[in-house]
């Protein structure tokens, strides 16, 4: 029996951090699937078409048959839930809770950061004014919260790699890739992730694309 088609809906550009995760994630799971990019500029998203598809009217948005999905954590909870094999999240349960934490985290906090070093900065080495004061609380916070984290000296926040590996590595390089002031574990922390093959292959999206 031939599997349903596996769709993910990114932004054309490959600047957003959630179609980037959701991407990492089909990768990480050895799940085969097609990009399809989305013209954020021209208003695509807001499209009756799109909007058959995404309840959010938002990318990244992964289409498996009949089935769609929007909003990347909850694309990887389904994908860790549907195929179990080559975990995103960590196996023990309290790990497993800290991980999504992060994520939500994430996600939810550190606008001025955000705003400030759009990932601009890191999909088309964007440069930008220095940072606010409320941005340099924003990426205080961050660096505390990730010397914390990373307290135990390993490659990964819990000992293996987990999907929130890749979010962090993405926030930190906001400020990495921009030459703000970051430790050089937590630097080498985000430039190690960085190199992980299925990151790589959303930074070769662009080419491919074009190809």
């Amino acid at each position: 029996m031939t599997s349903p088609a596996t769709i993910l809906y990114t932004d054309a550009d490959f600047f957003s951090p959630y179609a980037m995760s959701a991407f990492v994630a089909l990768t990480e799971k050895g799940m085969p699937f097609t990009v399809k990019p989305v013209d954020l500029s021209l208003g695509e998203q807001q499209s009756q078409a799109y909007g058959n598809l995404s309840l959010t009217l938002r990318v990244p948005t992964l289409v498996i048959g009949g089935f769609q999905l929007s909003e990347s954590s909850a694309i990887e909870e389904y994908l860790e839930e549907l195929h179990p094999a080559h975990p995103l999240y960590p196996r023990d349960i309290k790990q497993r809770a800290k991980a999504r934490e992060v994520q939500a985290w994430l996600r939810s906090d550190l606008l001025p950061l955000r705003a400030e070093r759009p990932t601009e900065v890191i999909f088309s080495a964007g440069k930008f004014a220095p940072l606010s004061e409320d941005a340099q609380r924003a990426a205080k916070k961050l660096l505390a919260a990730v010397e914390k984290l990373l307290s135990h000296g390993q490659d990964h926040l819990f000992h293996e790699w987990c999907i929130v590996d890749t979010d962090l590595a993405l926030m930190l390089n906001r400020l990495v890739m921009h030459g703000d002031p970051v430790p050089e574990n937590i630097r080498h922390y985000a430039q190690k992730q960085w190199q992980r093959p299925s990151v790589q292959a959303w930074l070769a999206l662009p080419e491919k694309m074009r190809g």
